[in-house]
């Protein structure tokens, strides 16, 4: 019973693997070529057919419409005398594969090599097919004839035609060789089919295997590509790639909130801890009150800054601002920009140059686009020493970009180990700890230069550092 139950489970996971592989599309596609691919070569046959027997068939029944022709004239001058001496002296030509039959209206045989009239029923046209060998034909071997038949004045009968033996064994042997062919086609078709939709339903398996992985919650696990370069594998790349975004933005939402959770109690505890103070030291002095308000406030500035930052990061990165994108002038965001910072400059004795270069227009977002500037800008200021230099620079097109933006200034740079965990959410370097700041500048700079489609490039000033936003030739406008 053990092995009934095994074998009969095994029997309908068979069949249950057989549906599924019919309902694939690949299958279907295999099934249409098969179709297409019999039908072709159906034609192929079909052409060969009528050249060669149907030629043959059509090249005698003209013969036999001539000689037809002929004895009516033969009977016509001769009478039918005439006609007898020449029907049995055709008839009686040895190796002769013509057939001759000519009887009164009674059916009694005047001349000829049949031995009676045929029961076949002939066409309108008088074209009838029969069996030779059952009316006494010229061989003994048992053969077909094609002929016409007509009835002469007299009501005396005339049957002429051709042995179509050899023609009739031509056809049959093209009818069951095309069988044949059509068979193993569609075998062969129909074997290529399963193992085109096994292969299909393999590399797609992999990816629902993969997808319900992802759904469990391994968001690492990808979709394998079996290295042939085909739609297949371009598929898997691209889910790949779809999937690495994903991983990275989980990842980052999740930095983001233990970030969010840790950068963010302190100065809630300490602004906590003031107001409490406040309330803890009773006093009459108003200005006791009004430093700790003005500290509060600059306290909540900071937070308030800080989450409009991360929002800022969070609308650029799901891509919400590219519908509000228009042709924006790159020259005009850079001037507003210079002349914002530059009072700020010259109050720490800093040099900030500015040149312009061109007038290049891009496709974007105008106020993303001014904040970009602004915070490296503000960067640049903040690291740059007393008496530094920071240089700002648009050029326009050029080969593989449509505009280039560049801060560069003069101050102690970031290592080349450290240049992209800096993009990453609330990460500053050691040296930017003493100064006021919360770490998402450079990610709002990334997240706005990926939804425009930008290249965004750190590199060494010597001194300092370089800060290149690159726009691709298709955000030119």
């Amino acid at each position: 019973m053990k092995h009934e139950g095994a074998a009969a489970a095994g029997l309908h996971g068979f069949v249950a693997a057989g549906l599924r592989l019919v309902r694939t599309t690949a299958f279907r596609l295999a099934l249409l070529y098969l179709a297409m691919f019999v039908l072709s070569v159906g034609l192929i046959l079909g052409v060969v057919y009528r050249t060669t027997a149907g030629f043959l068939e059509q090249e005698i029944g003209e013969t036999i419409a001539l000689e037809v022709a002929g004895l009516q004239d033969h009977y016509r001058n001769y009478g039918l005398p005439g006609l007898v001496d020449v029907v049995r002296t055709r008839s009686a030509v040895a190796n002769n594969n013509s057939i001759y039959l000519l009887t009164t209206a009674a059916g009694v045989i005047l001349a000829g090599n049949l031995s009676g009239w045929p029961a076949a029923v002939p066409n309108a046209s008088g074209w009838t097919h029969f069996k030779v060998a059952d009316y006494g034909g010229v061989t003994d071997r048992p053969s077909t004839a094609q002929a016409v038949t007509f009835t002469l004045p007299g009501q005396f009968r005339l049957l002429v035609g051709r042995d179509m033996s050899e023609i009739d064994q031509l056809r049959t042997r093209m009818f069951r060789s095309l069988g044949w062919i059509l068979g193993a086609t569609a075998l062969l078709g129909l074997g290529g089919g399963l193992l085109m939709s096994r292969g299909a339903m393999r590399r797609i398996e992999a990816i629902n295997r993969t997808t319900r992985q992802i759904m469990s919650g391994d968001l690492s696990d990808r979709v394998p590509r079996f290295g042939g370069g085909d739609e297949m594998d371009r598929l898997a790349g691209n889910l790949n790639a779809m999937l690495d975004r994903i991983e990275r933005l989980m990842t980052g939402m999740k930095q983001v909130t233990d970030s969010v959770a840790h950068d963010l109690r302190t100065p809630l505890t300490r602004l906590r801890s003031r107001i409490e103070l406040a309330l803890l030291h009773e006093t009459e002095d108003p200005e006791v009150y009004r430093t700790v308000l003005q500290d509060t406030i600059v306290e909540a500035d900071r937070l308030l800054a800080t989450f409009t930052a991360l929002l800022s990061i969070a609308e650029a990165e799901s891509g919400a601002k590219r519908q509000d994108f228009v042709p924006v002038d790159l020259a005009e965001v850079v001037e507003l920009a210079a002349d914002l910072y530059e009072p700020v400059a010259d109050e720490r004795g800093q040099r900030l140059s500015v040149d312009i270069r061109g007038k290049p227009v891009v496709h974007g977002n105008g106020q993303l686009l001014a904040q970009v500037v602004s915070n490296l800008l503000d960067n640049a200021i903040k690291y740059t020493p007393d008496g530094g230099s920071i240089a700002l620079v648009l050029d326009g097109p050029a080969p593989g970009r449509a505009a280039c933006i560049e801060v560069a200034d003069s101050g102690p740079g970031i290592p080349p180990d450290m240049r992209d965990k800096v993009l990453q959410r609330f990460v500053r370097l050691d040296t930017a700890r003493a100064s006021p700041g919360n770490g998402l500048g450079l990610s709002l700079v990334d997240a706005v230069a990926t939804l425009h489609g930008a290249k965004l490039e750190l590199s060494d000033n010597g001194p300092g550092l370089k800060v290149s936003l690159l726009f691709p030739p298709e955000a030119r406008r």
